[in-house]
């Protein structure tokens, strides 16, 4: 509707695509780049590079403003526990709770960024207004934290010690060991940083679940 919108001459939107940056796939540890080739992992990412391919044809072939946002996973209090975060604060209050001695996990050792949701918005916000068209911009901190640094520190926050036992049906084979990507760009063009800490987040994520 946007695309045709422009096509006809209605107004000059923008369209602000939210991908992720899963579509990197495997690649080296040193934190990714917009220029780096793609190499998604899962359908997920797949299903993702293709909508920024759309995306950015309609661009092409109509004149719509289009911007790409390849954000990092992020959080905040009352995300649905499907994501990692509040699911590891589900089961790390539940053991409490049960006193119970381990819980069943995935894999602990990738290593992956987390942002806290309302600087993500700050950035779509901000690439709305100051994003080039046709570009791509990482939404990221450039620095990783591992699973296991994850839940032991929200073990921590929780006060509750559990052993983590590896279930084979949370596993993800194929994932990257290492995804961590370069905010530059996106600094360059808009002046954002991150404005909460992730102990803040994780904290307010905790402090939510447990009220």
């Amino acid at each position: 509707m946007l695309a045709e919108s422009k096509r006809q001459g209605r107004g000059d939107p923008v369209f602000l695509v939210i991908s992720t940056y899963d579509v990197y796939g495997r690649g080296p540890a040193t934190p990714r780049r917009e220029t780096d080739a793609p190499a998604p992992c899962s359908p997920y990412a797949a299903s993702k590079l293709a909508g920024e391919v759309a995306a950015l044809e309609a661009w092409r072939r109509t004149g719509l403003r289009t911007v790409i946002a390849r954000p990092c996973p992020h959080t905040g209090p009352g995300q649905h526990p499907r994501y990692v975060v509040p699911r590891f604060v589900r089961m790390l209050l539940d053991a409490k709770r049960l006193g119970a001695p381990a819980v069943k996990v995935g894999d602990l050792e990738p290593v992956r960024e987390f942002l806290d949701v309302r600087d993500v918005v700050d950035a779509y916000a901000r690439l709305l207004v100051q994003g080039t068209a046709g570009e791509i911009y990482n939404v990221a901190r450039g620095e990783g934290t591992s699973f296991r640094d994850l839940f032991f520190g929200l073990a921590d926050l929780i006060g509750v010690h559990v052993i983590p036992e590896t279930d084979p049906k949370q596993m993800r084979p194929g994932a990257p060991p290492i995804l961590v990507a370069d905010p530059a760009k996106l600094r360059a063009a808009t002046g954002w940083t991150p404005r909460y800490s992730l102990p803040d987040t994780l904290r307010q994520v905790v402090d939510a679940q447990a009220h």
